[in-house]
């Protein structure tokens, strides 16, 4: 009798620690489901969730850059030539340093960046652009254009800020219609007016200014009346203004970073700026305009 009275006991004993094992796997289940544990387990395969991917690239592996004479580094190297080779985007001269070298590397950057900019280009020409680098299929593009669009004869004849506004949003589309992933890097337009400050102490750069280069704002550079502070002000509202189209329009693409005003913000002084023209950036002025880039695409986060 006792050893059937142990045996019975110790089936009890059994079943209790089988219906306790049960409820706990239960309570397992419903916590993998959402319940009040602390941290999600593993998947139902024994496998962690894949981390998604990030919006945005540290570490590109190509390069297109599209623009206007700063990006083709016009006056870098000689009087009204461009020096592709200085560009800061994708230029190989080690002086310079330019973003594509420091992303890629020297070798990479050689056959993975491609310069698409033109000298003289305005927003109307960055769709047609954008067209030619899609078929590269880079995996970021460069922009910086709007120069031209205040740089014209007269300051009634800059560029409309809504037709600045219609062809970037064009480019963006012929674009993402290739390349949806593509990353995009949009420097803002230079100050035009702090160029005009600092050119204007130089005789040569005066006599070159004369052969054309944006007369809406260098025309009569030591001219200080207020007709011509009134003139110059206007190129400078009108830059300001394309910079916020640039800015607007690229925070709504989610793989797009806007620099935040740096390029516009920055005190070129007399070193960085060509000393033919003393205006467009020298090979010291394109090594701080690749380091801005590649602080931008290298940062975690967008400039505030």
């Amino acid at each position: 009798m006792r050893n059937r009275r142990h045996r019975s006991r110790s089936r009890g004993a059994v079943a209790l620690a089988a219906a306790a094992l049960l409820g706990a796997g239960t309570l397992t289940a419903c916590d993998a489901q959402g319940g009040n544990a602390s941290a999600p387990g593993p998947s139902a395969h024994g496998k962690p969730s894949p981390k998604p991917t990030p919006t945005w690239d540290t570490t590109p592996r190509s390069l297109a850059a599209v623009g206007d004479s700063i990006t083709r580094g016009f006056d870098a190297c000689s009087v009204l030539s461009d020096c592709i080779e200085a560009s800061w985007a994708t230029g190989t001269d080690p002086e310079v340093r330019s973003l594509a070298t420091r992303l890629l590397g020297k070798g990479r950057a050689a056959s993975h960046s491609w310069n698409h900019a033109k000298s003289g280009a305005r927003m109307a020409d960055l769709p047609e652009q954008v067209a030619r680098a899609v078929t590269e299929r880079p995996e970021l593009v460069t922009v910086m254009v709007g120069a031209n669009d205040a740089c014209r004869p007269t300051a009634a004849a800059m560029t409309p800020v809504d037709e600045f506004r219609d062809d970037f949003e064009q480019a963006m589309r012929t674009l993402r219609r290739s390349l949806p992933k593509a990353q995009v890097y949009v420097a803002s337009v230079p100050n035009l007016k702090r160029l005009w400050s600092q050119g204007r102490t130089s005789p040569l750069g005066k006599q070159v200014w004369k052969l054309g280069i944006c007369p809406s704002m260098l025309g009569d550079p030591d001219d200080l009346s207020a007709t011509a502070a009134d003139r110059r002000d206007t190129v400078r509202e009108r830059v300001v203004a394309y910079n916020e189209v640039l800015e607007d329009v690229c925070d709504k693409d989610r793989r797009c970073r806007y620099d935040g005003g740096a390029v516009f913000d920055y005190r070129f002084d007399g070193d960085q700026l060509s000393h033919w023209d003393w205006f467009h950036p020298s090979k010291n002025g394109q090594s701080r305009l690749a380091e801005l880039a590649h602080r931008q695409v290298t940062a975690r986060k967008p400039a505030a």
